[in-house]
């Protein structure tokens, strides 16, 4: 069996995290996870994918064997040797059974965002399979949906990771740092690819901070919708950006090129697997 060449994660430091029958380790290599060289893996495959660096990889407390993995990255170019790498790894990984959840953003990091990330998605997974509330389930309060108290005292849904970005954005307004409160956002689903998540936030009149995160889940259930956590990861990543903004203005697209972007991003609604529910930010 495919499982059969994962090795159990024995030495090499303390977790980073124990979590309801799950430890989490860092910065590990792919190269410690596996038995040797799996069948249908070239020897370049192999020698480079064992190189690759996992932000977190998650096993069970009980055995020490990997469920699944976190990458947090930035883009890579297209037809990069980064792109290449990449690709063996997600090869590697299928030959193995170990699952993957890959976030691409340029604002987010593994070593700041991953942790929270892997707890987030343990809560998820336990929280749907006690309850039957997963993404395809239909239930009608799912894990995301869940309301309680916000950071801002406020009542809403208290699994959203991007909450505090959101209240964050409510005080930069306060504090006339920001032309609007709203960190707005859309997700879609590409068919058969990742899904990507927007948000954004107007910091000057006309001119709004945008962030793109695209989540890419390997043989992997987030016990959540992929989409929705795409988009709260954006917002994660605008709160990022909002916390340097003082020393830092980020770059700002101009609102009527958003909604131009936003615009050519529902044209191809054929594309995605769940169509296009945002068609309302395509209007003037």
């Amino acid at each position: 069996m495919a499982a059969s060449w994962l090795r159990p994660i024995t030495a090499g430091g303390a977790p980073l995290l124990t979590r309801a029958g799950h430890i989490g380790y860092a910065s590990r290599r792919l190269g410690e996870l596996v038995q040797g060289r799996p069948p249908g893996i070239t020897g370049h495959q192999w020698n480079t994918a064992s190189r690759e660096v996992f932000d977190q990889v998650v096993c069970a407390a009980d055995t020490g064997r990997p469920l699944f993995a976190v990458q947090v990255a930035p883009p890579v170019p297209a037809g990069s040797a980064a792109q290449r790498a990449e690709r063996m790894t997600s090869a590697v990984c299928a030959a193995v059974g170990l699952p993957v959840l890959r976030v691409t953003s340029p604002a987010l990091r593994g070593a700041v965002h991953g942790r929270r990330l892997v707890e987030y998605v343990i809560d998820a997974r336990g929280y749907a399979d006690g309850t039957d509330s997963g993404p395809e389930s239909g239930d009608a309060v799912g894990f995301r949906d869940i309301v309680g108290r916000l950071p801002d005292g406020r009542r809403g849904p208290v699994n959203d990771l991007g909450a505090l970005a959101r209240a964050a954005a409510v005080e930069a307004y306060v504090e006339r740092r920001l032309a609007d409160p709203i960190v707005r956002g859309l997700h879609v689903r590409w068919t058969d690819g990742p899904a990507e998540g927007w948000s954004w936030v107007e910091v000057r009149p006309g001119r709004c901070l945008v962030e793109r995160v695209q989540l890419c889940t390997q043989r992997f259930s987030c016990g959540v919708d992929p989409g929705r956590l795409a988009e709260d990861l954006a917002a994660v990543a605008v709160g990022e950006r909002l916390r340097d903004l003082e020393a830092v203005e980020p770059p700002l697209v101009d609102r009527d090129e958003l909604r131009q972007q936003i615009v050519r991003l529902a044209a191809r609604r054929d594309e995605f697997e769940d169509g296009f529910a945002f068609d309302h930010l395509c209007a003037d």
